[in-house]
């Protein structure tokens, strides 16, 4: 989601090329432009699901009147939807892709028994399209296209039907570290976002981990109302920061700190951005309360990798109060009898 140079024919780099959220130059493929219609007839079930007018503590319960009729029809827009090549993939399994497709989808719509929304479903959402690029449903001829082509065409659709719900429905957050946690609902937008604000690169290049594009707002702007309604329709940190001035109330350092205190990075989108990817593993990824909720399969199996090494804890999780362990007893002691005994 960087920018890009547009090189000319002597190899040197010429005009930049960024991404904005609709803009006309990312090509929507075969694959990426149905799944983005499928992200609008979802968005549209919920015009056939008012929200309850009756008086509630917390989430509205039409939400699970709309999950139900989405779960209803959900096989069949999987098969309007996905190329012939994921409805046709053959494995030595018992379940189809489609089951695998289907859990991944749903469960990328929020929960309808808790009736809240999070980064596990979230989380969701990437291994429903992760299962689709695996069974080769995504071009990959072209380097950059189609993965712009999936942030923009298809996880922006999926986060703006998101938006909806809850403020439909009133999700509550799903495990939210509260008022310390980056976002009460996502954390893609920000991932994403601050790639699309970093510096322009070519395509044999590092991934840059300082620096900002050209012209880009300062990143303590997302305190300033007017810079987030100019650039929230341009791009998916803006977005995402105008959507919680849609649903907050106060100052933005008091209901969103860990954010406010991100603003305040002098060395640029890249440097962010680098720090986003460091943050999801650490508070996404690694996390138990997360994974605990996720489906493994065919697909996504549970295989423990025994040449992964560990990250590197953040800040937030360093400051986790430690459980202290049980005592260990020697099977004949004195104190392991009386506690037997007792």
């Amino acid at each position: 989601m960087f920018p890009s140079f547009n090189q000319t024919a002597g190899g040197s780099r010429h005009e930049i090329q960024s991404w904005e959220l609709g803009s006309p130059t990312v090509l929507l493929s075969d694959t990426v432009g149905p799944l983005q219609g499928l992200m609008n007839k979802l968005n549209a079930i919920i015009d056939e699901v008012p929200p309850d007018p009756g008086p509630r503590r917390f989430g509205n319960v039409s939400f699970r009147t709309w999950y139900e009729t989405v779960e209803a029809r959900l096989p069949n827009l999987l098969e309007q939807h996905l190329p012939a090549t994921v409805l046709s993939y053959n494995r030595k399994t018992p379940i189809g892709p489609e089951a695998e497709l289907q859990s991944y989808l749903l469960g990328a719509l929020g929960s309808s028994q808790r009736l809240d929304y999070g980064t596990g479903h979230e989380l969701s959402f990437l291994a429903f399209l992760g299962c689709i690029w695996k069974m080769g449903g995504f071009d990959t001829s072209s380097s950059g296209n189609e993965e712009r082509g999936i942030v923009l065409g298809i996880i922006e659709p999926y986060l703006q039907l998101v938006r909806r719900l809850i403020k439909t429905y009133t999700l509550e957050p799903a495990g939210s570290h509260g008022v310390w946690g980056l976002d009460d609902h996502s954390f893609l937008p920000y991932l994403f976002g601050s790639a699309q604000y970093g510096p322009a690169i070519l395509d044999r290049d590092e991934t840059p981990i300082e620096g900002s594009l050209l012209n880009a707002p300062d990143p303590a702007d997302v305190t300033k109302t007017a810079t987030v309604a100019r650039e929230r329709g341009k791009n998916m940190y803006f977005a995402a920061i105008g959507f919680i001035y849609d649903v907050k109330k106060g100052p933005f350092w008091e209901h969103s700190p860990m954010l406010y205190d991100i603003s305040g990075i002098r060395a640029g989108w890249a440097k962010i951005n680098k720090g986003m990817i460091k943050m999801y593993v650490a508070e996404v990824l690694s996390k138990f309360p997360v994974v605990q909720h996720f489906y493994f399969g065919s697909l996504f199996s549970w295989e423990k990798d025994l040449d992964a090494v560990q990250e590197p804890m953040t800040v937030h999780t360093a400051s986790q109060p430690v459980q202290p362990k049980p005592a260990a007893f020697a099977p004949n002691s004195t104190a392991s009898h009386q506690s037997r005994t007792k």
